[in-house]
């Protein structure tokens, strides 16, 4: 396994999510397009990225039931990791669904029609759902991180939430306390280590393993 990632998971991923996406739309914009020609050759370029995405799914299913096994996580990422895999189940099921049914019409010569573009949109959109969970188990909740950054080191004038002329004022003069004012009054003067230690309580640390059953009763092996 690659070092910087804990599984495959977040790669393949995102093959599932470009093939059914494309497949997808051009579905459901097919049906508007005049020339038949242009026509025939997006159907089944619709269909080859239906049918690759449901290759495909399998393996990223499988990548991500693994991840939901083993990452390490707390009480609250587990709950976001539940419902991301909820809605994946039900993404991976339509999406195998309709990669069945797009060949059983294939192979008996006969047109998809508007149901099937419409049960495409709709699939679309439960797939844009579990991508948008699957982003908040990562970016919200830290799950699979191995590592934060640190605002250290020298040169680093980065403008954070203090605004861009008190940044400017700790890095020109380093070591220096800041007398910054507002409409009541005078505030304490910060150090710059006080204003760093402030910045880093703020960051969000990744989740520390707990030992908890799974809804269906077995426990995470880490």
């Amino acid at each position: 396994m690659i070092e910087i990632i804990p599984n495959w998971h977040p790669i393949l991923v995102h093959f599932t999510v470009a093939l059914f996406t494309l497949a997808a739309g051009l579905f459901v914009v097919t049906p508007f397009i005049k020339s038949s020609v242009l026509k025939e050759q997006w159907q089944i370029v619709a269909r080859w990225n239906l049918w690759f995405s449901a290759g495909i799914t399998l393996v990223t299913g499988l990548t991500g039931l693994y991840a939901y096994n083993t990452v390490t996580h707390d009480v609250p990422s587990h709950a976001a990791m539940t419902e991301h895999r909820n809605w994946a189940i039900v993404a991976a099921t339509l999406i195998l669904t309709l990669a069945v049914w797009s060949i059983v019409r294939v192979r008996r010569n006969r047109a998809l029609g508007v149901a099937f573009s419409v049960a495409m949109a709709a699939a679309g959109g439960v797939l844009a759902a579990t991508a948008w969970h699957g982003s908040e188990v990562v970016f919200r909740y830290g799950l699979g991180v191995k590592s934060l950054p640190k605002a250290e080191g020298e040169g680093h004038a980065h403008q954070h939430a203090g605004g861009a002329g008190h940044g400017a004022e700790q890095d020109a003069h380093p070591g220096v306390s800041v007398d910054h004012h507002d409409d009541h009054g005078a505030t304490p003067a910060l150090t710059p280590q006080a204003n760093d230690q402030a910045h880093q309580a703020t960051k969000k640390s990744p989740p520390k393993a707990v030992d908890h059953p799974h809804d269906d009763g077995h426990r995470h092996e880490h």
